[in-house]
């Protein structure tokens, strides 16, 4: 399987002189030093050709074209332009409980292709994450697993596990205000939190810890009274589903996105609000940071490249998620740009052909949600070459900005002293992705059939190659937990 064939900047190799360094602790660790030669780099804003120096996990040095040490493995760097690798706040692993649809291997085999290095996964699993004892254990599942760098957000639903769970060094905490009518997944009922006294002792107690609060923002109340409409005419089309979902023009996003910016100003929780998709929230988030609220914004694939209503007509469940009416979809884009949106993160959500086919004749028994990882940064590549978004701000959305807003101090940028998470991209190759080149379990994308401009090449994770002209190279388990520094957000 593979992501496009290499056209261009064909990667070489030559192997350098590995060097034996003292660790802290008395023991020996093996360094290896690479060079990557020819790229242009993206540093400090704006694209410059520079050698990459990467000493260990760690890039050691910018430098000029040809300026490193002699004696480095060399990666030939060619035509193609070197990013930060992507950071992915929001991806469904289904690992525990849902295996059938994926795995830590499998998903991050699909981030790796994608051109992220790191990931957060989402407690909808099974057991869901909602004590130390489930934290413990999916921690031990992406350190066997993973090819890249991790954390996972547990659900914030039971107060007294908060504190502890804050000391396992996680990123952010999650708080569902949705479940779903009519089966139990992807939003279970066991971690759903509707009740707005709960959410206000979930955000003080999260306040006291220093971390972020993840919302999926929902109002369940106003949606049951949608449904039932739709019910009570013998509605269950994909067609009605998503008409719900977007009801009296994102009533049910703006109610609970004003709730939570409310409750993050009264209690001072940092606040971060998932499927931003509405003009109305973007004016609230935009509005609330005036008044010194901390909240940050992401959207999703699926709100941009998917939301259109000939998408849902076309693909019907396989293409909900949720439909964003296109007044929406074109603020959300300008959202992006002028930075009211922080970051795209991808809600990588795969189910199987069975569990959306049902769909056809009832939406409400299919499972929502689409898979994305794989493809999103190169669908962002190709928006850059249609002049839909700059590059600076495109690099900004997929890495430094989830870096920043997460404390992941050494990733987000190819500084010196940063973690060497490397993306080599070919802003120019034209290709089509196909099913077949999905790396998921699932084995289906909804962009099946779409002609993009722009591919990820290769995706280096601190120094080590996991992604390689079109072809896995990387090992389960070599990924690490990305632990923030709070002093740093």
């Amino acid at each position: 399987m593979n992501n496009g064939p290499a056209t261009r900047g064909d990667i070489k190799s030559r192997r350098g002189i590995p060097a034996v360094t003292q660790r802290r602790d008395g023991r020996k660790r093996l360094i290896m030093t690479r060079a990557i030669r020819g790229a242009s780099v993206f540093v400090e804003g704006r694209l410059r050709p520079l050698d990459i120096v990467i000493d260990g996990e760690e890039i050691a040095a910018l430098v000029t074209p040809g300026g490193g040490p002699s004696d480095a493995e060399t990666v030939d760097g060619g035509d193609l332009t070197a990013i930060p690798g992507g950071i992915d706040v929001h991806v469904h692993t289904r690992d525990p409980g849902y295996t059938h649809k994926e795995d830590i291997v499998t998903a991050t085999r699909a981030a790796a292709a994608g051109g992220y290095t790191t990931i957060f996964g989402m407690p909808n699993v099974d057991p869901p994450t909602l004590r130390t004892v489930d934290l413990d254990a999916v921690f031990d599942l992406y350190a066997a697993g993973s090819l890249v760098d991790y954390n996972h957000n547990p659900a914030a639903k039971m107060l007294d596990q908060i504190p502890a769970m804050a000391e396992r060094g996680i990123a952010a905490f999650k708080i569902y205000m949705v479940v779903d009518t009519g089966r139990s997944y992807p939003h279970p009922p066991s971690i759903g939190v509707h009740d707005h006294g709960e959410l206000y002792e979930a955000m003080r107690a999260i306040t006291r810890t220093g971390l972020r609060l993840m919302v999926h923002p929902h109002d369940q109340q106003i949606m049951d009274v949608v449904e039932k409409g739709f019910w009570e005419r013998g509605d269950r089309s994909p067609g009605a589903y998503a008409k719900t979902l977007a009801a009296e023009n994102g009533i049910i996003w703006d109610a609970a996105t004003a709730l939570l910016l409310r409750l993050a100003e009264a209690t001072g929780c940092k606040l971060h609000i998932v499927h931003t998709q509405t003009i109305r929230q973007i004016e609230m988030i935009a509005d609330a940071r005036r008044r010194g609220v901390d909240v940050s914004a992401e959207t999703n694939h699926w709100a941009i490249f998917l939301g259109r209503w000939s998408d849902i007509e076309e693909q019907g469940s396989y293409a909900l998620s949720y439909w964003v009416p296109e007044h929406h979809q074109e603020a959300v884009w300008k959202a992006m740009q002028n930075g009211t949106i922080d970051m795209l993160a991808s809600d990588h959500a795969p189910h199987t052909r069975e569990e959306k086919e049902v769909g056809w004749t009832d939406a409400w028994a299919a499972h929502t949600g689409t898979p994305g990882i794989q493809y999103q940064l190169p669908l962002m590549t190709d928006a850059f070459n249609r002049d839909q978004i700059s590059f600076a701000r495109m690099v900004n959305l997929i890495s430094s900005e989830p870096a920043r807003i997460f404390g992941l101090a050494k990733k987000g940028t190819l500084a010196p002293g940063s973690d060497a998470d490397v993306v080599l991209m070919d802003l120019t190759r034209e290709w089509t992705i196909t099913n077949d080149s999905v790396l998921s379990k699932i084995g289906w994308t909804p962009y099946d059939g779409r002609s993009i401009r722009g591919a990820v090449v290769r995706t280096l994770v601190r120094g080590h190659d996991v992604w390689v002209d079109g072809h896995i190279v990387g090992r389960p388990g070599h990924g690490k937990q990305a632990v923030p520094d709070l002093s740093a957000v």
